[in-house]
């Protein structure tokens, strides 16, 4: 795998990972999660997308992070339904941990669906922990943070 700045022609390659990824929260959240509808050819633009590309040049998985004022905000993270289990989702975080340090940050934060039951353990098991839940935009959010040393 190789992990790079995504480029245009990634976006609908990271819309399918996106979907692979989320569909199967749709029924329990109600509506589509966040990250299904996002705007990915913005972010793409912004600089804010990394895809781990697999050897056929495919979109593997992604991950959307930057800074937000003293820390790196991970605000999504997908991996295709075949590199599930291969270690991808840890790769991508690893990316999001190495590029905050770099850039002098102390913690990484993120959130997740509270009905996405499977990151609620996740998380913690990568060094996250849990800080709030509340609800935004709708949906019932779990927030985490990861101090960097």
């Amino acid at each position: 795998m190789i992990l790079r700045s995504a480029r245009p022609s990634d976006e609908d390659g990271v819309r399918i990972c996106a979907q692979e990824a989320y569909a199967q929260y749709e029924a329990a959240i109600g509506r589509k999660p966040a990250p299904m509808v996002a705007d990915f050819g913005q972010q793409i633009a912004d600089g804010v997308v990394h895809v781990a590309e697999d050897s056929a040049g495919e979109v593997a998985g992604f991950a959307v992070f930057f800074r937000h004022g003293d820390h790196m905000f991970l605000e999504n993270i997908a991996v295709r339904q075949a590199a599930l289990g291969t270690g991808l989702g840890r790769r991508l975080i690893e990316r999001c941990e190495a590029e905050a340090r770099a850039m002098g940050l102390r913690k990484i934060t993120l959130y997740t669906n509270e009905k996405m039951l499977t990151n609620l353990t996740l998380y913690p098991h990568l060094g996250f922990e849990e800080t709030d839940r509340r609800t935004e935009d709708g949906f019932s959010r779990v927030y985490f943070e990861k101090r960097l040393s």
